[in-house]
């Protein structure tokens, strides 16, 4: 008979208590799907005493998940902490060292040392498994590194973090301002009581930046990642994304260019006719376009303990059957420097909103900013005049470039009849 897999769990939070369950409830058919029973020898967390809806008295306790990841009778470690360093870190790089393969949900990390990791665990001969650090309960990483094995990869994008879609729709539902549907979102348990990660676009830096690598073969560079939030977004910008045909979602792309690879995060104005306007709420999506496939798309739960946990789950089975696929798709030491194109050479077309009080020679003096810089006009709206108050005015712009807009920008923001910065979404042709 087969010996049992054996576990240790670092971190008994959302995702930790959540994959405990699943290990325990569908144990029989996980064992019929590996081949051989998969057993969790030792947990460590910050409180033991704390209940968290699972039995953990049968377990090992370890205070330090470090020593934990050095000392515990198991094949596989667990990485569910979260962070960037420190001690999510010091468990992965223990775990490999100590001969134990790691399977992690924890994005920031492998933003910032994915290829350093891989390359120590492919070394070793062992697996470093990541399903359930991006996109949730959607296997994106399996269908990229495998189901899609047989492309080369031209673009990726998705919405990659629940919480700004959840604010997104939920602002265009109701008319609701940013700031209170916001509060509705932390309320609800959807953000996080400081929501900065989510809201300015750094945890959907953190993905594309795994799917990037995936993507491209490429080392992962979370610092070529441009990355803009969604505070500026208001309800008038979605009321008038809605008369143009558009949504507005936080996408992530990456892209090959003649310039480089692409990464970037920011709101984005897209086609409501497109598949990813529809997704709505927490849900996330990813699209995929491949020279062979053409264009795939893959939606469903971003978060919770559910979603994150089956992910986290199908990565020990596939260590419990004895599949193997190179971490980020090719052979990590095979894995070149991405060659980042820079944001001011992206070209696209743009919507443009301005408050502008109306005055003669307003219109004007905009006109003659993006005349200059060869930014060609699409639209033109402007649907109430008061001399006195500063009126909405949007335009639309033809295929451009970035760095123009932004010089265009510059100068139309220091007209005196323009009130407040102006504010730019990037149109996406999907």
């Amino acid at each position: 008979m087969t010996h049992p897999l054996k576990i240790a769990v670092a971190g008994l939070g959302t995702v930790g208590a959540g994959t405990l369950k699943v290990l325990h409830d569908q144990s029989d058919l996980l064992a019929l799907r590996c081949g051989r029973s998969l057993e969790v020898t030792a947990v460590s967390a910050r409180n033991r005493k704390k209940d968290r809806g699972v039995q953990i008295g049968q377990f090992t306790w370890f205070d330090d998940p470090v020593e934990m990841a050095r000392k515990a009778d198991a094949d596989v470690v667990l990485e569910l902490i979260g962070g960037a360093d420190g001690t999510a870190l010091a468990i992965c790089e223990t775990a490999i060292a100590s001969g134990r393969h790691v399977v992690t949900a924890n994005k920031a990390l492998l933003a910032h040392h994915g290829t350093d990791l891989a390359r120590k665990a492919e070394a070793s001969d062992l697996v470093l498994a990541y399903e359930a650090a991006v996109a949730g309960g959607i296997p994106i990483v399996k269908a990229m590194r495998e189901g899609l094995a047989a492309n080369r990869l031209s673009r990726v994008y998705g919405i990659l973090n629940g919480t700004s879609n959840f604010i997104l729709t939920q602002m265009r539902a109701s008319g609701r301002s940013f700031d209170e549907v916001l509060a509705e979102a932390q309320e609800l348990g959807y953000a996080e009581s400081d929501p900065g990660f989510d809201v300015d676009g750094i945890d959907a830096g953190h993905k594309l930046a795994i799917l990037t690598s995936l993507a491209f073969g490429c080392e992962i560079d979370f610092g070529a990642v441009h990355i803009e939030g969604i505070r500026r977004i208001t309800s008038l910008d979605i009321e008038y994304a809605d008369e143009l045909g558009y949504r507005i979602k936080l996408l992530a792309t990456a892209r090959r260019t003649e310039n480089g690879i692409e990464q970037r995060v920011h709101p984005s104005m897209v086609r409501a006719t497109a598949p990813i306007a529809y997704v709505e709420g927490i849900t996330n999506a990813v699209v995929a376009d491949g020279d062979f496939i053409g264009s795939t798309l893959y939606e469903g739960p971003g978060a919770g303990a559910g979603p994150t946990a089956s992910a986290v789950v199908a990565d020990i089975i596939d260590i419990a059957s004895g599949r193997r696929s190179p971490t980020f798709a090719i052979p990590a030491k095979s894995l070149e420097k991405l060659n980042p194109a820079p944001m001011e050479l992206h070209n696209g077309s743009y919507y443009i909103r301005l408050m502008v009080v109306d005055e003669p020679g307003v219109v004007a003096d905009v006109a003659a900013a993006l005349r200059d810089e060869k930014v060609s006009l699409e639209a033109f709206l402007q649907k109430a005049r008061a001399p006195q108050e500063a009126v909405p005015v949007v335009l639309t712009t033809h295929n451009s470039n970035e760095a123009a807009v932004v010089r265009a920008l510059d100068r139309i923001a220091k007209i005196a009849a323009v009130r407040e910065p102006p504010c730019m979404i990037r149109i996406e042709d999907l």
